[in-house]
Order: structure tokens, then sequence, then C-alpha cells
């Protein structure tokens, strides 16, 4: 099974990332890629500053917040070029903005600058080693990049952060690495935790009931596909293609004729739709 890239949590000056329920900001063990999740972003917890409002920027705060919205716009888009250029220039006004850094790490990453984007992850963190957004994005690339162990560290810094907003998406991305890794075991502990501190999240439910259908447990994993394709506005190939393979597994040839007859109409050009013609199931 592949999984598609990271869509990084993104915090402060840079912005919230826009998330969509079964779209971008997220993670997969999916054929197709990825589920999205939902309240990607949160501003870092600076342990002992001050909270900065709008009347404590600086003009060189508001000349690289504008330059760095740009960027983000521009990254989001996949004009990567151009986002570094806004990321110059946000540096230009501000050196050492870690918000800047930490997107110049993603850019890079997006692009296939393997190098560069460790460079970049590493200058973040050294600025501030307890940003659990920036530990979090550096844990899933050192993930992309095979570096398990490695990536593991990364999480389990974020996840050490006092009041870190974003835990929910670190162990889901912890779950998803182990499951690239192959340790399927580790994979269903970590997406059950995710599952027990947000019990609606949708790219839980999938990635959990994925994890559960490669372990055999169809019965455990139809239980969290059931509650994805229960709602309407959650439903897409791949969530009808993870329940299909369940319910063949299950020997429930009704409901395997409705939801291949349920993609082929809906979806059917999607790369889930064509592996079920082909017969292919275990891809």
């Amino acid at each position: 099974m592949t999984n598609k890239a990271y869509t990084p949590i993104r915090r402060g000056v840079v912005g919230a990332a826009v998330c969509n329920v079964l779209g971008a900001c997220a993670l997969t063990l999916g054929l197709a890629g990825l589920v999205g999740l939902q309240g990607c972003a949160a501003p870092a917890d600076h342990a002992g500053q001050a909270i900065k409002t709008e009347s404590d920027k600086t003009d060189a705060d508001k000349r690289a917040s504008t330059r760095l919205q740009l960027a983000q716009g521009y990254f989001e888009r996949g004009q990567y070029s151009t986002a570094l250029d806004e990321i110059k220039r946000a540096q230009a006004a501000k050196p050492d903005s870690i918000e800047a850094i930490s997107l110049r790490a993603l850019v890079y990453a997006a692009m296939g600058e393997s190098g560069l984007a460790e460079e970049s992850f590493r200058r973040a963190l050294s600025l501030n080693p307890k940003d659990g957004d920036v530990a979090s994005n550096y844990g899933w690339f050192l993930c992309q990049q095979g570096q398990y162990a490695q990536a593991y560290v990364q999480f389990d810094l974020a996840l050490a952060q006092p009041n870190y907003r974003g835990i929910v998406r670190t162990w889901l991305a912890r779950g998803v690495c182990q499951s690239r890794q192959g340790d399927l075991k580790q994979a269903e502990h970590s997406l059950s935790h995710a599952f027990e501190l947000e019990p609606g999240n949708p790219t839980v439910q999938v990635n959990l009931a994925e994890v559960l259908y490669r372990q055999g447990q169809y019965e455990r994993a139809r239980f969290y596909a059931r509650r994805v394709n229960e709602k309407p506005e959650l439903v897409n190939a791949q969530s009808l293609w993870l329940a299909l393979r369940i319910e063949r597994r299950l020997g429930n040839t009704v409901s395997v004729d409705d939801l291949g007859q349920q993609m082929r109409q809906r979806y059917a050009d999607a790369k889930e739709t064509t592996l079920l013609k082909e017969g292919r199931f275990d891809e």
C-alpha cells in the first residue's frame, strides 16, 4: 500500500491550513492517499512567554506576516518557487522567524529537496526546541524518508509539550508511520489512542479500520469504516473501497455488489474503481 504526502500542521503567522473532511491536511494508510483531518493547525504554546497581541507587532512583524500569508497560498497551490521567493522576503524583514523557516522546510520537502528540508527543520527546532508543530511535521518528514526511529523521537517531542494542541494529529501521524514500517500492532495502539481522544474524527477512524483490516480483524474494521460511510458528506472512493474489501473478507456478497455499484456510478474514474474492475483487492 502507498502513502501520499502529509499536509502539515501550520500555525502562528503562517496561518491555519484549510482542512477538508476527506481531503487535504491529513494522513492515510489507504491506496488512494489522504483522508482529511479537521482542525489541523494550532498556535504553538511558548511557556513562560507573554502572548503577543496585534499592538505588540513591529513593522517587521507585519511585513513578514504578509509575505508568509502569500507564501502559504502559493505553497498550497503548488507554486513552490514563488512561495520560496515570498519566504525570502519574509526573512528579509525577520531573519529568525520560525514560521518562515518551518514553512521553507515544508516547501523544500514538497519539491523533493530532502537535504534542504532537513536543514530547515533543524534550524527551526534550534530556535525553539519545544515547538510541537515543527517537531510533528519534522517527524512526518523523517517517516517519509524511512527514518522511523528518528521520526518517533520527534513525535514524542511534540507530544511532550504542555498544552500542545496538535496531539490527535501527532498520534495519527505516529500510527500511520508505524503502519508504514509494518508494525501494525503499535499502529493500532497509536490510532486507538487518537480515537479515544477524538472519536468523531473520520481520518482516525478510516486509518484505524485499515490497520485492523490488514490484521484480519474484519468485524472491528467494519465498525470504524461504517462510522464514516454512514455520513454522506464523508463518503468518497477510498472509504467505499475500504468497506467493500472488508465485506468481501466477511463473505457478504450482497454488500460487496452494492458498494461496487456505488463506486462505479459515483467514482467511475477513481483509482479504487479501476482496482475493483481489475479484481486487485489487496494492493
